[in-house]
Protein backbone atom coordinates (compact mmCIF):
# COMPACT_ATOMS: atom_id res chain seq x y z
CA UNK A 1 0.00 0.00 0.00
CA UNK A 2 1.35 3.39 -0.98
CA UNK A 3 1.42 6.02 1.77
CA UNK A 4 1.61 9.64 0.66
CA UNK A 5 2.52 12.97 2.19
CA UNK A 6 3.76 16.42 1.20
CA UNK A 7 7.08 18.20 1.58
CA UNK A 8 6.53 21.95 1.45
CA UNK A 9 9.77 23.86 0.86
CA UNK A 10 9.43 27.34 2.32
CA UNK A 11 13.03 28.08 1.37
CA UNK A 12 12.11 28.16 -2.32
CA UNK A 13 8.44 29.26 -2.10
CA UNK A 14 7.94 32.70 -3.69
CA UNK A 15 4.38 33.25 -2.47
CA UNK A 16 2.90 33.35 -5.97
CA UNK A 17 -0.38 31.57 -5.02
CA UNK A 18 -0.23 29.34 -8.10
CA UNK A 19 -1.03 26.36 -5.85
CA UNK A 20 -4.12 28.09 -4.45
CA UNK A 21 -5.40 29.03 -7.90
CA UNK A 22 -4.71 25.57 -9.34
CA UNK A 23 -6.51 23.94 -6.43
CA UNK A 24 -9.54 26.20 -6.84
CA UNK A 25 -9.64 25.46 -10.56
CA UNK A 26 -9.18 21.71 -10.16
CA UNK A 27 -11.93 21.33 -7.56
CA UNK A 28 -14.25 24.26 -8.32
CA UNK A 29 -13.59 25.66 -4.85
CA UNK A 30 -15.97 28.60 -4.24
CA UNK A 31 -14.83 32.09 -3.31
CA UNK A 32 -14.26 32.67 0.37
CA UNK A 33 -12.94 29.19 1.18
CA UNK A 34 -9.74 27.35 0.33
CA UNK A 35 -8.34 23.84 0.34
CA UNK A 36 -4.82 25.22 0.21
CA UNK A 37 -3.50 28.72 0.67
CA UNK A 38 -0.25 30.62 1.20
CA UNK A 39 0.34 32.36 4.51
CA UNK A 40 2.63 35.40 4.71
CA UNK A 41 4.37 36.52 7.88
CA UNK A 42 6.88 39.33 8.35
CA UNK A 43 9.68 39.62 10.88
CA UNK A 44 11.89 42.53 11.82
CA UNK A 45 11.27 46.28 11.78
CA UNK A 46 11.33 48.64 8.79
CA UNK A 47 13.57 48.90 6.87
CA UNK A 48 15.05 45.58 7.99
CA UNK A 49 12.12 43.24 7.41
CA UNK A 50 11.81 39.77 5.97
CA UNK A 51 8.74 38.08 4.51
CA UNK A 52 8.24 34.34 4.92
CA UNK A 53 5.85 32.09 2.99
CA UNK A 54 4.24 28.82 4.07
CA UNK A 55 1.63 26.73 2.29
CA UNK A 56 -1.28 25.69 4.53
CA UNK A 57 -3.52 22.66 3.96
CA UNK A 58 -4.79 19.35 5.34
CA UNK A 59 -1.97 17.41 6.99
CA UNK A 60 -3.25 13.92 6.03
CA UNK A 61 -2.72 12.78 9.62
CA UNK A 62 -2.03 9.15 10.44
CA UNK A 63 -4.18 9.63 13.55
CA UNK A 64 -6.81 11.91 12.04
CA UNK A 65 -9.21 13.34 14.66
CA UNK A 66 -11.58 14.46 11.89
CA UNK A 67 -12.20 10.83 10.95
CA UNK A 68 -12.89 9.79 14.53
CA UNK A 69 -15.48 12.48 15.19
CA UNK A 70 -17.22 12.28 11.80
CA UNK A 71 -20.61 10.68 12.61
CA UNK A 72 -21.18 9.16 9.17
CA UNK A 73 -17.60 8.31 8.11
CA UNK A 74 -17.86 10.90 5.36
CA UNK A 75 -14.17 11.46 6.09
CA UNK A 76 -12.30 8.22 5.46
CA UNK A 77 -8.87 6.75 4.82
CA UNK A 78 -8.25 5.98 1.15
CA UNK A 79 -6.10 2.94 0.23
CA UNK A 80 -3.11 5.23 -0.40
CA UNK A 81 -3.29 6.67 3.13
CA UNK A 82 -4.89 9.96 2.11
CA UNK A 83 -7.76 11.29 4.25
CA UNK A 84 -10.50 11.71 1.67
CA UNK A 85 -14.16 12.69 1.94
CA UNK A 86 -17.51 11.66 0.51
CA UNK A 87 -19.94 14.53 -0.09
CA UNK A 88 -22.87 12.12 -0.27
CA UNK A 89 -22.39 10.99 3.36
CA UNK A 90 -21.68 14.37 4.97
CA UNK A 91 -24.43 15.83 7.17
CA UNK A 92 -22.64 19.15 7.75
CA UNK A 93 -22.30 18.77 11.52
CA UNK A 94 -19.01 20.74 11.46
CA UNK A 95 -17.51 18.53 14.16
CA UNK A 96 -14.57 17.75 11.90
CA UNK A 97 -13.76 21.46 11.64
CA UNK A 98 -13.25 21.73 15.40
CA UNK A 99 -11.48 18.38 15.53
CA UNK A 100 -8.86 19.49 12.99
CA UNK A 101 -5.91 21.26 14.67
CA UNK A 102 -4.93 22.88 11.37
CA UNK A 103 -8.02 24.83 10.19
CA UNK A 104 -7.91 22.64 7.09
CA UNK A 105 -11.61 21.82 6.73
CA UNK A 106 -14.33 24.18 5.53
CA UNK A 107 -18.01 24.02 4.68
CA UNK A 108 -18.49 24.33 0.93
CA UNK A 109 -21.13 27.07 0.54
CA UNK A 110 -22.39 25.47 -2.68
CA UNK A 111 -22.92 21.96 -1.30
CA UNK A 112 -23.15 22.61 2.47
CA UNK A 113 -20.77 19.72 3.04
CA UNK A 114 -17.30 19.56 4.58
CA UNK A 115 -14.44 19.74 2.07
CA UNK A 116 -10.65 19.91 2.33
CA UNK A 117 -7.46 18.99 0.47
CA UNK A 118 -7.73 15.35 -0.54
CA UNK A 119 -4.34 15.19 -2.28
CA UNK A 120 -6.12 15.42 -5.65
CA UNK A 121 -6.82 11.74 -5.14
CA UNK A 122 -8.75 11.50 -8.41
CA UNK A 123 -5.50 12.47 -10.16
CA UNK A 124 -3.17 10.38 -8.00
CA UNK A 125 -5.23 7.24 -8.59
CA UNK A 126 -4.58 7.48 -12.35
CA UNK A 127 -0.88 8.20 -11.99
CA UNK A 128 -0.93 12.03 -12.09
CA UNK A 129 0.49 14.45 -9.56
CA UNK A 130 -1.72 16.82 -7.51
CA UNK A 131 -2.51 20.03 -9.37
CA UNK A 132 -0.56 22.19 -6.89
CA UNK A 133 2.58 20.12 -7.50
CA UNK A 134 2.24 20.48 -11.27
CA UNK A 135 1.92 24.28 -11.29
CA UNK A 136 4.44 25.25 -8.59
CA UNK A 137 7.08 27.25 -10.53
CA UNK A 138 9.87 26.53 -8.01
CA UNK A 139 8.94 22.91 -7.28
CA UNK A 140 8.40 23.87 -3.66
CA UNK A 141 5.61 21.32 -3.28
CA UNK A 142 6.81 17.73 -3.44
CA UNK A 143 4.97 14.45 -2.99
CA UNK A 144 6.45 12.11 -0.40
CA UNK A 145 5.96 8.42 -1.17
CA UNK A 146 6.81 6.77 2.13
CA UNK A 147 6.99 3.35 0.48
CA UNK A 148 9.39 4.31 -2.31
CA UNK A 149 13.02 4.40 -1.17
CA UNK A 150 13.96 6.26 -4.36
CA UNK A 151 11.49 9.09 -3.76
CA UNK A 152 13.41 12.39 -3.75
CA UNK A 153 11.21 14.03 -1.12
CA UNK A 154 11.56 11.00 1.16
CA UNK A 155 15.33 11.21 0.88
CA UNK A 156 15.22 14.86 1.99
CA UNK A 157 12.94 13.92 4.90
CA UNK A 158 15.30 11.13 5.98
CA UNK A 159 18.42 13.29 6.00
CA UNK A 160 17.00 16.54 7.38
CA UNK A 161 15.09 17.42 10.52
CA UNK A 162 11.90 18.83 9.02
CA UNK A 163 9.15 20.55 10.99
CA UNK A 164 5.45 19.74 11.16
CA UNK A 165 2.59 21.87 12.43
CA UNK A 166 1.33 21.37 15.99
CA UNK A 167 3.27 18.17 16.75
CA UNK A 168 2.02 18.37 20.34
CA UNK A 169 -1.45 17.35 19.11
CA UNK A 170 -0.16 13.84 18.41
CA UNK A 171 -1.96 13.48 15.08
CA UNK A 172 1.17 12.28 13.22
CA UNK A 173 0.82 14.74 10.33
CA UNK A 174 2.30 13.76 6.96
CA UNK A 175 2.95 17.30 5.70
CA UNK A 176 6.52 18.42 6.38
CA UNK A 177 7.99 21.93 6.13
CA UNK A 178 11.52 22.70 5.02
CA UNK A 179 13.00 26.04 6.03
CA UNK A 180 9.76 27.44 7.43
CA UNK A 181 9.99 30.14 10.10
CA UNK A 182 8.74 28.76 13.41
CA UNK A 183 6.21 31.59 13.75
CA UNK A 184 4.76 30.72 10.37
CA UNK A 185 3.78 27.27 11.67
CA UNK A 186 2.62 28.48 15.09
CA UNK A 187 -0.20 31.04 14.85
CA UNK A 188 0.19 31.84 18.54
CA UNK A 189 3.54 33.46 17.77
CA UNK A 190 2.10 36.02 15.34
CA UNK A 191 -0.47 38.79 15.37
CA UNK A 192 -2.42 40.51 12.61
CA UNK A 193 -1.43 44.21 12.50
CA UNK A 194 -4.08 46.71 13.58
CA UNK A 195 -4.31 48.10 10.04
CA UNK A 196 -5.14 44.67 8.60
CA UNK A 197 -3.57 42.49 5.97
CA UNK A 198 -1.38 43.71 3.13
CA UNK A 199 -4.20 43.82 0.59
CA UNK A 200 -7.12 44.70 2.81
CA UNK A 201 -8.06 46.80 5.80
CA UNK A 202 -9.85 44.24 7.93
CA UNK A 203 -10.77 43.75 11.54
CA UNK A 204 -8.57 40.91 12.77
CA UNK A 205 -10.50 37.69 13.22
CA UNK A 206 -9.03 37.30 16.71
CA UNK A 207 -8.61 40.80 18.16
CA UNK A 208 -7.49 39.44 21.51
CA UNK A 209 -3.72 38.82 21.29
CA UNK A 210 -3.26 35.05 20.94
CA UNK A 211 -0.22 35.12 23.21
CA UNK A 212 1.55 37.40 25.60
CA UNK A 213 3.03 40.34 23.69
CA UNK A 214 6.54 39.26 24.66
CA UNK A 215 6.00 35.96 22.85
CA UNK A 216 4.95 37.52 19.54
CA UNK A 217 7.81 37.30 17.10
CA UNK A 218 6.15 38.09 13.76
CA UNK A 219 3.21 39.73 12.01
CA UNK A 220 0.72 37.82 9.88
CA UNK A 221 0.27 39.94 6.77
CA UNK A 222 -1.67 37.52 4.59
CA UNK A 223 -3.74 34.47 5.39
CA UNK A 224 -7.25 33.15 4.83
CA UNK A 225 -10.10 33.70 7.27
CA UNK A 226 -11.87 30.86 9.07
CA UNK A 227 -15.36 31.42 10.40
CA UNK A 228 -16.37 30.29 13.88
CA UNK A 229 -17.97 26.90 13.45
CA UNK A 230 -20.38 26.35 16.35
CA UNK A 231 -22.59 29.28 17.34
CA UNK A 232 -25.63 30.01 19.53
CA UNK A 233 -27.45 26.77 18.68
CA UNK A 234 -24.68 24.75 20.32
CA UNK A 235 -24.67 27.05 23.37
CA UNK A 236 -28.45 26.64 23.65
CA UNK A 237 -28.21 22.86 23.18
CA UNK A 238 -25.92 22.64 26.22
CA UNK A 239 -28.55 24.39 28.35
CA UNK A 240 -31.64 22.54 27.08
CA UNK A 241 -29.83 19.21 27.45
CA UNK A 242 -28.83 20.12 31.01
CA UNK A 243 -32.47 20.91 31.84
CA UNK A 244 -33.73 17.71 30.22
CA UNK A 245 -31.29 15.69 32.31
CA UNK A 246 -31.40 17.66 35.53
CA UNK A 247 -35.15 17.73 36.04
CA UNK A 248 -35.27 13.93 35.99
CA UNK A 249 -32.39 13.69 38.45
CA UNK A 250 -34.64 15.55 40.88
CA UNK A 251 -37.65 13.40 39.94
CA UNK A 252 -35.67 10.25 40.68
CA UNK A 253 -34.48 11.81 43.96
CA UNK A 254 -38.08 12.51 44.97
CA UNK A 255 -39.04 8.90 44.36
CA UNK A 256 -36.11 7.73 46.48
CA UNK A 257 -36.98 10.05 49.40
CA UNK A 258 -40.58 8.81 49.55
CA UNK A 259 -42.74 10.98 47.29
CA UNK A 260 -43.48 8.20 44.82
CA UNK A 261 -47.23 8.48 45.55
CA UNK A 262 -47.31 12.00 44.02
CA UNK A 263 -47.39 10.61 40.50
CA UNK A 264 -48.40 13.91 38.90
CA UNK A 265 -45.74 16.15 40.43
CA UNK A 266 -42.97 13.56 40.64
CA UNK A 267 -43.92 11.50 37.61
CA UNK A 268 -45.91 13.21 34.89
CA UNK A 269 -44.83 16.86 35.18
CA UNK A 270 -41.03 16.30 35.37
CA UNK A 271 -41.15 13.77 32.54
CA UNK A 272 -43.23 16.13 30.43
CA UNK A 273 -40.73 18.95 31.02
CA UNK A 274 -37.77 16.67 30.31
CA UNK A 275 -39.40 15.41 27.13
CA UNK A 276 -40.06 18.95 25.94
CA UNK A 277 -36.45 20.07 26.54
CA UNK A 278 -35.16 16.84 25.00
CA UNK A 279 -37.18 17.58 21.86
CA UNK A 280 -35.80 21.13 21.81
CA UNK A 281 -32.30 19.68 22.19
CA UNK A 282 -32.85 17.39 19.21
CA UNK A 283 -34.31 20.23 17.17
CA UNK A 284 -31.28 22.42 17.90
CA UNK A 285 -28.88 19.64 16.93
CA UNK A 286 -30.65 18.98 13.64
CA UNK A 287 -31.11 22.68 12.87
CA UNK A 288 -27.38 23.26 13.33
CA UNK A 289 -26.55 20.76 10.59
CA UNK A 290 -25.76 22.13 7.15
CA UNK A 291 -27.55 19.07 5.73
CA UNK A 292 -30.40 18.52 8.22
CA UNK A 293 -32.31 16.27 5.80
CA UNK A 294 -29.48 13.75 6.13
CA UNK A 295 -29.70 13.39 9.91
CA UNK A 296 -31.00 9.85 9.47
CA UNK A 297 -27.51 8.85 8.31
CA UNK A 298 -26.34 9.16 11.92
CA UNK A 299 -28.57 6.20 12.71
CA UNK A 300 -28.22 4.21 9.49
CA UNK A 301 -24.49 4.74 8.81
CA UNK A 302 -23.29 5.84 12.22
CA UNK A 303 -19.57 5.83 13.00
CA UNK A 304 -19.60 4.40 16.51
CA UNK A 305 -16.27 5.96 17.43
CA UNK A 306 -17.92 9.38 17.15
CA UNK A 307 -19.48 10.85 20.26
CA UNK A 308 -21.98 12.58 18.00
CA UNK A 309 -23.33 9.11 17.25
CA UNK A 310 -22.93 7.82 20.80
CA UNK A 311 -24.71 10.91 22.05
CA UNK A 312 -27.59 10.27 19.68
CA UNK A 313 -27.88 6.74 21.07
CA UNK A 314 -27.85 8.05 24.65
CA UNK A 315 -30.57 10.60 23.84
CA UNK A 316 -32.62 7.83 22.21
CA UNK A 317 -32.37 5.57 25.26
CA UNK A 318 -33.31 8.51 27.45
CA UNK A 319 -36.38 9.20 25.32
CA UNK A 320 -37.51 5.58 25.78
CA UNK A 321 -37.07 5.78 29.55
CA UNK A 322 -38.98 9.07 29.65
CA UNK A 323 -41.79 7.33 27.81
CA UNK A 324 -41.81 4.62 30.47
CA UNK A 325 -41.82 7.25 33.23
CA UNK A 326 -44.75 9.03 31.62
CA UNK A 327 -46.61 5.74 31.27
CA UNK A 328 -45.96 4.88 34.91
CA UNK A 329 -47.35 8.23 36.02
CA UNK A 330 -50.42 7.93 33.81
CA UNK A 331 -51.32 4.51 35.19
CA UNK A 332 -50.27 5.71 38.67
CA UNK A 333 -47.83 2.84 39.15
CA UNK A 334 -45.62 3.72 42.10
CA UNK A 335 -43.76 0.44 41.74
CA UNK A 336 -42.86 1.17 38.12
CA UNK A 337 -41.51 4.59 39.09
CA UNK A 338 -39.37 2.99 41.81
CA UNK A 339 -37.95 0.50 39.31
CA UNK A 340 -37.19 3.22 36.75
CA UNK A 341 -35.69 5.73 39.21
CA UNK A 342 -32.11 4.43 39.23
CA UNK A 343 -31.88 3.70 35.45
CA UNK A 344 -33.34 7.05 34.46
CA UNK A 345 -31.00 8.88 36.85
CA UNK A 346 -28.00 7.06 35.38
CA UNK A 347 -29.01 7.80 31.79
CA UNK A 348 -29.87 11.40 32.71
CA UNK A 349 -26.32 11.79 34.03
CA UNK A 350 -25.06 10.32 30.74
CA UNK A 351 -27.18 12.81 28.79
CA UNK A 352 -25.67 15.64 30.81
CA UNK A 353 -22.09 14.43 30.59
CA UNK A 354 -21.52 12.90 27.15
CA UNK A 355 -20.77 16.29 25.62
CA UNK A 356 -17.50 16.32 27.58
CA UNK A 357 -16.35 13.35 25.50
CA UNK A 358 -17.68 14.93 22.30
CA UNK A 359 -15.78 18.14 23.00
CA UNK A 360 -12.68 16.08 23.83
CA UNK A 361 -12.81 14.75 20.26
CA UNK A 362 -12.51 18.35 19.04
CA UNK A 363 -8.74 18.13 19.30
CA UNK A 364 -8.23 21.49 17.62
CA UNK A 365 -9.83 23.21 20.62
CA UNK A 366 -7.61 22.70 23.64
CA UNK A 367 -9.90 24.55 26.07
CA UNK A 368 -12.44 21.77 25.60
CA UNK A 369 -9.95 19.02 26.48
CA UNK A 370 -10.13 19.81 30.19
CA UNK A 371 -10.84 16.99 32.64
CA UNK A 372 -12.89 19.51 34.58
CA UNK A 373 -15.51 19.66 31.82
CA UNK A 374 -17.31 16.41 32.76
CA UNK A 375 -17.92 17.29 36.43
CA UNK A 376 -18.82 20.83 35.36
CA UNK A 377 -21.52 19.54 32.99
CA UNK A 378 -22.91 17.24 35.69
CA UNK A 379 -23.02 20.08 38.25
CA UNK A 380 -24.67 22.34 35.69
CA UNK A 381 -27.32 19.70 34.98
CA UNK A 382 -28.20 19.49 38.66
CA UNK A 383 -28.34 23.30 38.86
CA UNK A 384 -30.52 23.49 35.71
CA UNK A 385 -32.86 20.78 36.99
CA UNK A 386 -33.15 22.55 40.32
CA UNK A 387 -33.85 25.85 38.56
CA UNK A 388 -36.74 24.39 36.58
CA UNK A 389 -38.05 22.62 39.68
CA UNK A 390 -38.08 25.89 41.60
CA UNK A 391 -39.85 27.72 38.78
CA UNK A 392 -42.50 24.99 38.74
CA UNK A 393 -42.69 25.08 42.53
CA UNK A 394 -44.11 28.60 42.57
CA UNK A 395 -46.61 27.72 39.85
CA UNK A 396 -47.93 24.33 40.98
CA UNK A 397 -46.22 23.53 44.28
CA UNK A 398 -43.54 20.85 43.94
CA UNK A 399 -42.42 18.51 46.74
CA UNK A 400 -39.37 19.17 48.94
CA UNK A 401 -38.69 22.84 48.06
CA UNK A 402 -36.15 23.16 50.90
CA UNK A 403 -34.21 20.09 49.76
CA UNK A 404 -34.23 21.27 46.14
CA UNK A 405 -32.98 24.72 47.10
CA UNK A 406 -30.19 23.21 49.17
CA UNK A 407 -29.10 20.84 46.40
CA UNK A 408 -29.25 23.65 43.85
CA UNK A 409 -27.07 25.88 46.04
CA UNK A 410 -24.58 23.02 46.28
CA UNK A 411 -24.60 22.47 42.51
CA UNK A 412 -24.12 26.19 41.81
CA UNK A 413 -21.28 26.37 44.32
CA UNK A 414 -19.61 23.34 42.74
CA UNK A 415 -20.01 24.90 39.29
CA UNK A 416 -18.39 28.11 40.52
CA UNK A 417 -15.45 26.28 42.07
CA UNK A 418 -14.91 24.22 38.92
CA UNK A 419 -15.11 27.34 36.76
CA UNK A 420 -12.54 29.11 38.91
CA UNK A 421 -10.27 26.08 38.67
CA UNK A 422 -10.63 26.18 34.89
CA UNK A 423 -9.89 29.87 34.63
CA UNK A 424 -7.09 30.12 37.20
CA UNK A 425 -5.25 26.88 36.48
CA UNK A 426 -1.93 26.43 34.68
CA UNK A 427 -2.58 26.52 30.95
CA UNK A 428 -0.92 25.75 27.68
CA UNK A 429 -0.56 28.79 25.39
CA UNK A 430 -3.63 27.68 23.40
CA UNK A 431 -5.83 27.34 26.50
CA UNK A 432 -4.45 30.57 27.98
CA UNK A 433 -5.46 32.42 24.80
CA UNK A 434 -8.98 30.93 24.97
CA UNK A 435 -9.32 31.84 28.66
CA UNK A 436 -8.25 35.42 27.89
CA UNK A 437 -10.88 35.59 25.17
CA UNK A 438 -13.49 34.34 27.64
CA UNK A 439 -12.57 36.52 30.62
CA UNK A 440 -11.00 39.62 29.05
CA UNK A 441 -11.77 39.58 25.33
CA UNK A 442 -14.82 39.31 23.10
CA UNK A 443 -16.72 36.98 25.45
CA UNK A 444 -16.08 38.96 28.64
CA UNK A 445 -19.65 40.26 28.97
CA UNK A 446 -21.20 36.82 28.47
CA UNK A 447 -18.77 35.36 30.98
CA UNK A 448 -19.55 38.00 33.60
CA UNK A 449 -23.29 37.53 33.13
CA UNK A 450 -22.80 33.79 33.53
CA UNK A 451 -20.81 34.15 36.75
CA UNK A 452 -22.61 37.04 38.40
CA UNK A 453 -26.12 36.47 37.06
CA UNK A 454 -26.01 32.68 36.80
CA UNK A 455 -24.08 31.75 39.93
CA UNK A 456 -23.59 34.51 42.51
CA UNK A 457 -27.03 36.12 42.32
CA UNK A 458 -29.00 32.83 42.41
CA UNK A 459 -27.00 31.56 45.40
CA UNK A 460 -27.78 34.75 47.30
CA UNK A 461 -31.46 34.63 46.33
CA UNK A 462 -31.78 30.99 47.36
CA UNK A 463 -30.08 31.52 50.70
CA UNK A 464 -32.34 34.47 51.44
CA UNK A 465 -35.43 32.50 50.36
CA UNK A 466 -34.50 29.70 52.77
CA UNK A 467 -34.16 32.21 55.57
CA UNK A 468 -37.52 33.82 54.85
CA UNK A 469 -39.78 31.03 53.63
CA UNK A 470 -39.59 27.24 53.50
CA UNK A 471 -42.38 26.98 50.94
CA UNK A 472 -42.72 28.15 47.34
CA UNK A 473 -40.97 31.48 47.00
CA UNK A 474 -40.81 34.31 44.50
CA UNK A 475 -37.12 34.61 45.34
CA UNK A 476 -36.44 30.99 44.45
CA UNK A 477 -38.50 31.43 41.28
CA UNK A 478 -36.31 34.36 40.28
CA UNK A 479 -33.21 32.39 41.20
CA UNK A 480 -34.30 29.64 38.81
CA UNK A 481 -34.72 32.12 35.97
CA UNK A 482 -31.32 33.65 36.72
CA UNK A 483 -29.67 30.23 36.71
CA UNK A 484 -30.96 29.35 33.25
CA UNK A 485 -30.20 32.74 31.70
CA UNK A 486 -26.76 32.89 33.28
CA UNK A 487 -25.98 29.33 32.25
CA UNK A 488 -26.67 30.16 28.60
CA UNK A 489 -24.42 33.23 28.82
CA UNK A 490 -21.58 31.22 30.33
CA UNK A 491 -21.97 28.35 27.86
CA UNK A 492 -21.91 30.80 24.97
CA UNK A 493 -18.73 32.42 26.27
CA UNK A 494 -17.15 28.98 26.69
CA UNK A 495 -18.12 27.68 23.27
CA UNK A 496 -17.05 30.85 21.47
CA UNK A 497 -13.81 31.30 23.41
CA UNK A 498 -12.84 27.72 22.69
CA UNK A 499 -13.04 28.49 18.99
CA UNK A 500 -11.39 31.90 19.19
CA UNK A 501 -7.78 30.70 19.02
CA UNK A 502 -6.31 30.74 15.50
CA UNK A 503 -5.05 27.37 14.25
CA UNK A 504 -3.34 28.42 11.01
Amino acid sequence: MTRLGFLLDSETCIGCHACTVACKSEHDVPLGVNRTWVKYIETGEFPHTTRHFSVMRCNQCDDAPCMEICPTSALFRAPNGVVDFDDDNCIGCKGCMNACPYDAIYINPDTNTANKCNFCNHRVEVGLEPSCVVVCPTHSIKVIDFDDADNDALRILNREDLAVRSPEQGTAPKVYYRGAHEASLDPLRTAIPADGLIWADVTPQHPTPPAEESELVARTTYTTAHATTWQAKVSSYLVTKAVAAGVMLFAALMVLVGHVDQTTKVGFLPALLATFFLLVTGALLVADLKKPSRFYLVLTRGNRSSWLVRGAYILGVYAVLLGGWLLASLIESSRMLEVLAAPIAAVAASVAGYTAFLFAQCEGRDLWQSRILLPTLLAQAVAAGGAVWLVADLLVGMPEPVLVRGVTIGALTATGILTLAEVLGDHSPHVAAAVRSMTQGDQRNHFLVGIVGGLVAPIILLIVSLMLDTQASTLSFLAGIFVLAGMWAYEHSYVQAGQSVPLS
